[in-house]
């Protein structure tokens, strides 16, 4: 039988946002992404690019307030849709972690798709924000993935001196951690990768 395509829609409305974000896991790293929030456009497209997913998300929201709710609010229908799209989690490889360097700056990333939501950022910025993206969010943002996409995410900088270099490293190692976890390991011949048998 001829696998289903890994794939999920998100629609989120709320007095705050208006968020419609697909994804699909088994992609080619095709990315459109338009949030209001430049800095996060970016980020978003490297963690598609990096990860191999294909991703597009349109997010309409009180930017004349602040970034804080369209920003959280798209990575929270990124967690929906990863949790979505990947079922009941057969034949997952499941954990993987990933060491990308950027410039000055090294990230480390590591993800457990085991269906336990918890997070971990260390992560410390010189500067209150990326473009207009507040860098006080950064932790927040990837705890709201890591919630909504019922997975374990511990992120690290080690180093460096440049916060966009920083954040962009963590959002290529999120991207690139998420493609070796999603992968179909065929040894376990569709089991659930758990010796509880379920997740």
């Amino acid at each position: 039988m001829e696998a289903q395509p890994r794939q999920a829609e998100i629609i989120r409305r709320t007095a705050e946002t208006d968020v419609t974000l697909n994804l699909t896991i088994d992609g080619s790293g095709q990315a459109d992404v338009s949030t209001g929030i430049g800095f996060l456009d970016h980020m978003l497209t490297l963690w598609a690019k990096h990860g191999l997913f294909d991703l597009k998300v349109r997010t309409a929201g009180d930017l004349h307030i602040d970034e804080h709710h369209s920003a959280e609010d798209t990575c929270i229908c990124l967690g929906q849709a990863l949790n979505h799209a990947l079922g009941e989690r057969r034949g997952l490889v499941r954990t993987a972690h990933s060491y990308v360097p950027m410039d000055e700056a090294l990230a480390l990333v590591a993800v457990d798709l085991g269906g336990r939501p918890y997070c971990v950022v260390q992560a410390n910025f010189i500067t209150s924000r990326v473009g207009t993206l507040g860098t006080d969010l950064i932790g927040h943002l990837f705890e709201s993935i890591a919630t909504h996409g019922r997975l374990n995410l511990h992120a690290q900088v080690l180093y460096g001196s440049n916060d966009h270099h920083k954040v962009e490293a963590l959002f290529k190692a999120l991207g690139r951690a998420l493609d070796a976890a999603t992968r179909i390991d065929e040894r376990h011949h569709g089991a659930i990768p758990s010796t509880k048998g379920a997740l």
